[in-house]
Parts: C-alpha cells; structure tokens; sequence
C-alpha cells in the first residue's frame, strides 16, 4: 500500500492544491477518469470543512491528507484537530452559523462519495472516502 501525505496550514488557499494533488494521485492509483471531478470536489469540502473548524477553535496546527493506494481501491483521509463539539461562541448565531455549514458540507460529500466515513472525538476528527480503483473492477 503506497500513501501519499500531505499537511497544510489550515487557511483556504491551500485547499486547491490539496484537490489537484488528490487527483493526480488518484489518477496514477488506477480511479477512473469518470469520477475524478466528483474525487476533486469531495476533497474540496472535506480540506474546507477541516480548514473552517481550525479558523472556528482557533487553531494553527495543519490539516492533515493521506493519500493510500490500496489492492482494489484509494482512499482518502482528511484530519483536523478540531474537538467535536463546537465551542460557545459570544455571537450564538455565528456558532449555529458554523454547525450548520458543517451538516452541509458532510452531506455533500455524502451524495459524493459512495463510502464514506465520518470520525470525531473531543481530539480532532477525519473523514475517510474511498473508491474502487480500475483492478478492482477487472474480472
């Protein structure tokens, strides 16, 4: 299993780079080509989704991407080191704000990604996609 890891500071700049370097790993991986536009924008709101709950709690620690070519599929891990309960705010709308655009942003990924997996706990959380690659689908 060959990985692939990135880490960037949380700022949104830095989420193209992430989706290109996703896509081309997943293209050499043997994904294909027909779903890597779908690859390219699960990857988007996965790293926007990590980079927004670092701006939230206010951390500067970087997000993390790993890029796993497996025997018959890549997946991909988004991690960040947001605790998974959103922080009370001074402006309770903004808070609502966040959480709200969380749920969004999940579910897009979901209509997304056929397998998909959604982790969090008090220490960060990671969202992991995966997809068949072309050997998995060869008889």
């Amino acid at each position: 299993m060959a990985t692939v890891e990135l880490r960037f500071s949380a700022s949104p700049e830095h989420v193209r780079t992430a989706r290109l370097v996703a896509a081309a790993v997943a293209r050499r991986a043997g994904v294909d080509e027909s779903v890597l536009d779908e690859l390219r924008l699960a990857v988007g709101e996965a790293c926007s989704r990590a980079v927004g709950l670092h701006a939230l709690h206010g951390l500067t620690s970087p997000v993390r991407v790993a890029l796993t070519e497996g025997e018959k599929s890549f997946s991909i891990e988004v991690g960040d080191d947001a605790p998974s309960t959103v922080p009370t705010a001074r402006d309770q709308s903004a808070s609502e704000a966040a959480e709200g655009t969380d749920e969004l942003g999940l579910a897009v990924i979901s209509g997304l990604v056929d397998d998909v997996e959604v982790i969090a706990d008090a220490h960060g959380g990671k969202i992991r996609m995966s997809w068949p690659t072309a050997t998995a689908v060869v008889p």
